[in-house]
């Protein structure tokens, strides 16, 4: 195929009419009337705000801030913004004591005192989980080490046990089914459907949370690349500040960025190698389009294909038995 730059160019236009419609249609089918979004202040839920708002006026539109102890405050800055702009008024629900109550920071902070002692979260420490540094300068594997600040601003970063690694995450996952959990109520008590945010870098490489973030009604976004969020975004009129801020997990006590964090990639990059990936483009090819050594896009290559397969259960749906058969039994006759 003629693979070039422009290759993720879209019909922003076009395609907003097309998730509208679709948006609403799925929606009606299933009996509902509108739409429930969780705003953070960041790209991906500012678009799905944006086209729900469209498919279904904002008097049928429910915004939901749901910010932690840990969320960056400009977070909500954005996300009221954002309401603002599409007229929504947003609802505030902390999830904190909910967090509290489940343990998610005492079993995180436990995880993390086990590589570094002297963590204590009460007193001011900050801490993330982050993958090596930049895809193309190594193809190491994706292992996570923990960064870890103290309160004077000294920076440490240590590798990250594979124990430790899972509780950590387990109870930082809290999150994200703690937030899904809230926007049903909010769908239930009004007949409304959960729209979720999801782009494709997230839902096709896994970085979501199985029946938290991933556990929507439906994934409008969850066909476009990163970069295509952004097309979408400026045709919608999204706030610049959302436009220009970094894309961030907001999940972490530390700062954390999603490239750091997960992708180790700039978008912009990462979006046309997975399309050379999924179109068949040669890596020669790709190699030259992009201005790399055939090596790097290789090392892209795998850390995609590599990611799609580890998080494949994420994707599934509960497996069910073949029912049972219920055809008569063939009757038996006894010759004594």
């Amino acid at each position: 195929m003629n693979f070039s730059r422009k290759c993720l160019e879209l019909d922003a236009g076009q395609e907003t009419t097309r998730l509208v419609r679709f948006i609403q249609q799925t929606v009606r089918q299933s009996l509902r009337r509108g739409g429930v979004v969780g705003i953070s202040g960041g790209i991906d839920s500012a678009v799905v705000l944006a086209l729900t708002v469209h498919a279904f006026g904002p008097r049928n539109v429910v915004a939901v801030m749901m910010p932690d102890k840990d969320s960056d405050p400009l977070s909500e800055t954005y996300a009221r913004e954002l309401a603002a702009k599409f007229s929504v008024e947003p609802v505030l629900e902390s999830i904190t004591p909910a967090l509290t109550g489940f343990g998610c920071y005492s079993r995180r902070d436990a995880a993390i005192r086990r590589v570094f002692p002297e963590y204590n979260s009460e007193q001011g420490w900050k801490a993330k989980i982050v993958l090596p540094s930049d895809l193309l300068q190594g193809g190491t594997l994706n292992v996570f080490s923990i960064t870890a600040i103290a309160p004077d601003g000294c920076v440490q970063n240590r590798p990250l046990p594979p124990r430790e690694m899972l509780e950590i995450v387990a109870a930082t996952n809290l999150k994200q089914r703690s937030r899904m959990t809230t926007l049903y109520y909010h769908a239930e008590t009004r007949r409304f459907a959960v729209i979720g945010t999801a782009n494709r870098n997230e839902y096709a490489q896994g970085f979501f949370v199985k029946y938290g973030d991933g556990g929507a009604d439906l994934q409008p976004i969850a066909h476009l690349y990163k970069t295509q969020v952004y097309q979408v975004a400026r045709h919608l009129g999204v706030p610049e500040s959302i436009q220009r801020r970094t894309p961030t997990t907001d999940t972490y006590s530390a700062a954390c960025d999603q490239q750091e964090f997960f992708f180790r990639l700039p978008f912009d990059t990462l979006d046309l190698l997975w399309f050379a990936l999924d179109h068949g483009v040669p890596v020669a090819k790709a190699a030259a389009v992009m201005g790399l050594t055939d090596v790097q896009v290789q090392r892209v290559f795998d850390d995609i294909q590599r990611k799609q397969h580890t998080t494949q259960f994420l994707r599934l749906q509960p497996p069910i038995p073949e029912p049972l058969s219920y055809e008569p039994q063939t009757a038996r006759t006894d010759c004594n």
